[in-house]
């Protein structure tokens, strides 16, 4: 029998289908359908809204209206079932490619290419999966203790040896300052330093003007967080050497100032 009760509304125009809520919300009432959060059953959400505070776009907010009554019960056993559903899937391929869920991986090995079989490649360095910066959440495990590289995306693709030289034993988050919310970055970001105790953060940004602000976003994140912290700044250029490298304070004034 239905109840009125408080429970979570979608705004599916807002939802971008980033799946941060996913991990907020401890009774599994969540789920990406069709690119769209969507409420897997009503009687698995006790609408708390403890996923509000995860979705960078404000499209949860807790309604009152005639839902089935929470079933604590049911959403543990539901739960569990998933959890038990994503060891069974979780088998990595033979290099370790990641597949859409948060993980840790093994890095593949050098390999050779069938063109010039006495050529190996580079070896990958990546360890986890996301690497976006929108999509990586604060409380992620291999984020503890981790020296962090926070880098402009065009970087992969100018430098020559970054998986070698800049991302080895490393976690690297990603983003684009340009074409993404500066303020989402900073957000995510702060929570990020705020939880979690760092060894190292390095941020490597190309020389044009749209990626530089890159280590201004992470100095805004560390001030909005209370932390304060040395940064290792290299910034690239555009043919992928690499023409400055600098320690610089965490601190300075206003947002994106």
């Amino acid at each position: 029998m239905n109840i009125t009760r408080k429970i979570i509304k979608i705004d599916e125009d807002k939802c971008t289908g980033c799946g941060l809520c996913i991990p907020g919300c401890a009774e599994g009432a969540l789920a990406i359908v069709n690119g769209k959060a969507k409420i897997v059953k009503d009687m698995y959400c006790d609408g708390l809204g403890a996923c509000l505070g995860h979705c960078p776009e404000g499209a949860l907010e807790v309604i009152e209206r005639e839902a089935d009554p929470f079933d604590e019960e049911a959403a543990m056993a539901h739960v569990a079932a998933m959890e038990k559903s994503e060891k069974q899937e979780e088998k990595p391929l033979a290099c370790g490619c990641p597949g859409s869920s948060m993980m840790t991986l093994s890095p593949c090995q050098a390999v050779n290419t069938p063109a010039a079989m006495d050529q190996p490649v580079a070896s990958s360095a990546l360890a986890h999966w996301p690497v976006q910066i929108r999509l990586v959440p604060a409380n992620a495990p291999f984020l503890k203790n981790a020296d962090l590289l926070i880098s402009g995306d065009c970087c992969s693709v100018a430098s020559p040896d970054f998986h070698s030289r800049f991302l080895k034993d490393k976690v690297v988050l990603m983003g684009c300052p340009k074409f993404d919310d500066k303020e989402m970055y900073v957000n995510r970001l702060a929570e990020i330093l705020a939880v979690n105790e760092l060894n190292s953060i390095t941020v490597l940004e190309m020389e044009v003007p749209c990626c530089s602000g890159m280590h201004r976003i992470v100095q805004d994140a560390a001030k909005k967080s209370g932390k304060k912290i040395e940064l290792n700044r290299v910034t690239l250029g555009r043919n992928g050497s690499v023409l400055k490298e600098e320690a610089i304070s965490s601190e300075r004034s206003g947002i994106f100032g």
